[in-house]
């Protein structure tokens, strides 16, 4: 009997997981859904491009080892597809003798993943790799490399159309109802409320991660809190500041790695991301506010406890969202030649970030299943990298090819 499967997401692990579907089970009817016109519309479309090698994650772990396998398994996908992919390179900068002392412990974690080439840099070697860069040292990773992801998505969608199965842009879930025949979801189109059954349903929903797997009958929390990421981009004629990835070190006391400079394949260079709370969970901007989303989250114990721990760091992130000064500052300090009208306003994205009701991160990839409907609660960075090596061990996972490891 022929199986029929919903993806619910039309961002790059959305449309990753449709593909492994027929590619392991290519007599089934894989359909995938998009509330937007378009897909890779929210994390995929709006992230700093970033392949990443696997320096920072716990050797071990969901995102150590998916990583791992997901970059090869991109560049081979890329390389086959005609989607460039540049490996331009990644250095970690210390400014100080505490920053350098670090570098030790990222070094072991990128030796232990088996992150390839990883070597430290005194200072005069890391200016002979990024000239115009300013450390007592450095950690390079020649490996790490950039590329498009909406352009990855869109291509597993067409590879998804081409065998057969179909993609539905414009369709909004707004209901989920498990039955002893499978799995019902409801849908808002532009031309109405729309519902199909399915055998199996995956949720790739981002962010809204939370709300769609409690539709499904799972726990509401951990629950996602947004957190807006806002780029400036480097002026055409100061790109020349930049050779590759420049990265400062992480504070392993704080959540989020910091302004750095990234080059993207279309040419443009960018300069942070910050990281402020988002007035919405897809608040791109200071004037994009959701009273319903405000209330969730001063509402959750997890999301208050967060806050008491990391106020400071919120509101030095808040005075960089505000200050074009502060925010250029904070990359001076290891590209000194970066003067604030180098650069104009950029995009900006959302991180998804899972929360425990103690406050603390979900820094691992989390998968659950309810039923007949497995989601995929938590995927921040370096989930993007690790999309084709997440779709492979989800979905083989939950038809039983592989151990539930990772999954609860």
């Amino acid at each position: 009997m022929t199986s029929s499967y919903a993806v619910v997401g039309g961002g790059i692990l959305g449309a990753a997981v449709a593909r492994r579907l027929q590619e392991v089970d290519p007599d089934g009817t894989v359909t995938l859904w998009e509330k937007e016109d378009r897909l890779a519309a929210h994390q995929t479309g709006r992230n700093s491009g970033v392949v990443h090698a696997g320096l920072y994650y716990q050797p071990g772990s969901l995102k150590a080892t998916l990583c791992r396998k997901g970059v090869g398994m991109l560049k081979e996908f890329c390389q086959g597809h005609g989607i460039r992919y540049d490996e331009c390179g990644k250095v970690l900068v210390a400014l100080d003798e505490v920053e350098e002392s670090r570098l030790g412990a990222i070094e072991e974690k990128a030796r232990a993943n088996g992150v390839p080439g990883v070597r430290r840099l005194t200072g005069a070697e890391l200016r002979e790799i990024e000239p115009h860069v300013q450390g007592v040292a450095g950690l390079h990773s020649p490996t790490t490399a950039i590329v498009d992801f909406p352009g990855v998505t869109r291509r597993l969608a067409d590879l998804v159309v081409a065998d057969g199965g179909s993609v539905h842009l414009g369709t909004e879930l707004v209901g989920i109802r498990q039955e002893p025949g499978g799995v019902w979801l409801r849908g808002r189109t532009a031309r109405g409320v729309r519902e199909e059954r399915f055998d199996r349903v995956v949720l790739c929903t981002g962010l809204h991660a939370d709300h769609t797997a409690a539709q499904a009958g799972d726990d509401p929390e951990p629950k996602v809190v947004p957190f807006r990421g806002e780029y400036y981009l480097l002026r055409p004629d100061r790109r020349d500041l930049v050779n590759g990835l420049i990265y400062p070190v992480p504070d392993p006391r704080y959540p989020f790695l910091g302004v750095h400079m990234t080059p993207r394949v279309d040419g443009e260079v960018m300069v942070g991301p910050n990281a402020v709370l988002a007035l919405a969970r897809e608040g791109y901007t200071w004037g994009t506010v959701s009273a319903r989303d405000l209330r969730e989250i001063a509402a959750y114990s997890g999301f208050r406890r967060f806050a008491r721990q990391h106020w400071r760091t919120g509101a030095a992130e808040m005075a960089g969202s505000l200050s074009k000064r502060r925010f250029v500052a904070a990359a001076r300090r290891y590209v000194p030649e970066l003067r604030t009208e180098d650069v104009v306003a950029g995009p900006s994205g959302i991180r998804a970030q899972t929360l425990q009701p103690d406050g603390s991160l979900v820094d691992d990839f989390l998968i659950s299943t309810q039923g007949a409907v497995t989601a995929l609660r938590n995927a921040p960075s370096p989930a993007a990298t690790s999309s084709l090596a997440i779709a492979e061990h989800l979905v083989d996972a939950m038809l039983g090819r592989t151990s539930e490891a990772g999954a609860r």
